[in-house]
């Protein structure tokens, strides 16, 4: 009796290791397939986004005004300038009345600033082309504003504006449509020692709607009170990762509260855009992505 207890303990004990192992070879296939799927399919597979945005005070002139939005290309050779096309692409498809670009042109260096002002330079709308410009562009890569490339950020906004985009640096312009109009700001990025709220708001009336760029979604930290209606924002990546289970890492790692996707700060709405580029090649659950906004006054049908 004791011999056959212990071969039935020998048999158990194998058949709960043979279990293990089956376990741990799933794990590790599955994790693998997704490892794989992050590095070479959702890069470049392109989401579409399409918003309705309700802005108080809205002329009804602007009732149905769209806006098309793109961010964070960091053009350089990890980033195929095809998909990058192909993001254009989808964008000018849209039609838009508005084209926005909040920032992160290049991912460093000057080598890259034609091709990127190249692609995007085939964006048109009948109200323009306008950007602001990212911390990459600044060659900037945290708070404390260090700078690695002197004067990268004006090569950037100079090769951008030859090609018929208007880059805002603490400014407003109006957009009109008949005798209404909307306020589009464009502030410099937080990190670049260049960021100044008081001068891109200067002399603006509260009562005008007003719609912001600004390529780190924490500068609506920093309204105090200002109005800005809706603000347009990029930065993030979306995070890049949300892995089933972990959730989105940067979140933790940064403390970011603002990561991806559509927000209500106070009496302003955030929209964070995921970005078309990366500086690593690796995303899960967070798609590359152009997106529309349509804009409409309260009680107005959508």
């Amino acid at each position: 009796m004791t011999i056959l207890h212990r071969v039935v303990r020998w048999l158990r004990s194998e058949t709960r290791h043979g279990r293990k192992h089956e376990r741990w070879a799933r794990w590790v296939g599955r994790s693998w397939a997704k490892v794989s799927y992050g590095f070479r399919i959702e890069p470049t597979w392109l989401e579409l986004n399409q918003l309705n945005i309700t802005i108080p005070g809205l002329p009804t002139a602007f009732a149905g005004f769209r806006i098309a939005h793109l961010s964070d290309f960091h053009c350089s050779k990890r980033v195929p300038s095809a998909f990058l096309n192909e993001a254009v692409e989808v964008a000018q498809a849209q039609q838009a009345d508005l084209v926005v670009l909040t920032g992160d042109f290049i991912h460093k260096g000057f080598k890259y600033i034609e091709q990127v002002a190249g692609i995007v330079s085939r964006l048109s709308a009948p109200h323009g082309v306008y950007a602001v410009l990212g911390n990459h562009d600044h060659s900037v890569r945290n708070a404390l504003g260090l700078r690695r490339y002197r004067h990268l950020h004006r090569a950037v906004a100079h090769s951008l504006s030859r090609r018929g985009i208007q880059v805002l640096h603490n400014e407003t312009v109006p957009l009109t449509r008949g005798n209404a109009a909307v306020h589009l700001v464009g502030v410099d990025d937080l990190w670049s020692g260049r960021f100044d709220l008081n001068q891109a708001y200067a002399g603006l009336s509260s009562s005008v709607p007003c719609i912001t760029l600004a390529h780190n979604p924490r500068t609506v930290e920093r309204l105090a009170g200002r109005r800005c209606d809706l603000m347009l924002s990029g930065h993030t990546h979306g995070g890049q990762v949300n892995w089933s289970g972990l959730g989105v890492p940067a979140r933790v790692r940064k403390r970011q509260r603002l990561i991806a996707g559509l927000y209500h700060y106070q009496n302003t709405l955030v929209y964070v855009n995921k970005g078309i580029g990366f500086g690593f090649r690796f995303r899960f659950g967070v798609r590359p992505e152009v997106a529309i906004f349509t804009l409409h006054p309260p009680g107005h049908p959508e």
